[in-house]
């Protein structure tokens, strides 16, 4: 079965060389993997292609030898490049997360094939006209939020004044029910968060710094990943 039927976002981890606090990004994906993460995202607006083409190795050499490659989904942001390549090298990527001005889902489709994943992150100005009108054919999932305002997310969304567009529990109670497609949130999130979350019906949680920032990050995943599978619906 393709992974991306077996595509689980549950708990979904986004991490870049810029988001460890000088620490081995290997480090910090072996233990969020261990903790029982489904879904793990390199993202970087600072390093270079060969630099994420190395770390998706070691990312993809980590799943591997936790026996998850078939489970456990490697996503990259925005660089097409970078998932072409690293495919090229023999290097299990598992599909791209793009944004509303990234490459078009239907180029990174006809790039990657019919089994990889595309997640697209929702307009966050006309979220739920545009949740209900979008055309999903092409696309696996819809990141949302933020739950507030994130330090790793400087762009997200904002309204005509400026400020910060946040979702609270309410609207994306409205938004899991009317999106068409599963809905994976993310921007500010923390474990105490998570029961209320689940209980939108929101097919999961993303996190960066939760994690990448936090001084035992294997704990930190861990305590996620409990809080979370503990939660119901």
């Amino acid at each position: 079965m393709s992974i991306r039927n077996a595509l689980d976002i549950s708990k979904y981890f986004v991490i870049g060389p810029e988001n460890t606090k000088g620490r081995p990004v290997a480090d910090i994906v072996r233990a969020v993997v261990d903790a029982g993460f489904t879904c793990i995202q390199l993202r970087s607006k600072e390093a270079g292609a060969r630099e994420m083409i190395e770390l998706s190795r070691q990312t993809a050499d980590i799943i591997a030898a936790a026996g998850r490659s078939d489970s456990l989904a490697l996503l990259i942001d925005d660089r097409l490049d970078v998932a072409l390549a690293a495919r090229k090298l023999g290097i299990k990527v598992d599909g791209v997360h793009v944004g509303q001005g990234d490459i078009p889902v239907s180029i990174c489709r006809d790039y990657l094939g019919e089994d990889c994943i595309v997640g697209l992150s929702a307009r966050s100005q006309d979220l739920f006209d545009y949740v209900k009108t979008a055309d999903v054919s092409q696309i696996d999932y819809f990141g949302a939020g933020p739950l507030r305002p994130s330090v790793t997310k400087l762009d997200c969304g904002r309204d005509e004044n400026g400020n910060i567009l946040t979702r609270n529990f309410e609207e994306l109670t409205e938004l899991a029910a009317i999106s068409p497609i599963p809905v994976v949130v993310g921007g500010g999130v923390t474990a105490a968060d998570l029961p209320a979350l689940k209980k939108t019906g929101v097919a999961g949680f993303f996190v960066v710094s939760a994690i990448a920032s936090a001084d035992d990050p294997a704990a930190a995943a861990l305590e996620l990943a409990r809080m979370w599978d503990g939660s119901a619906r």
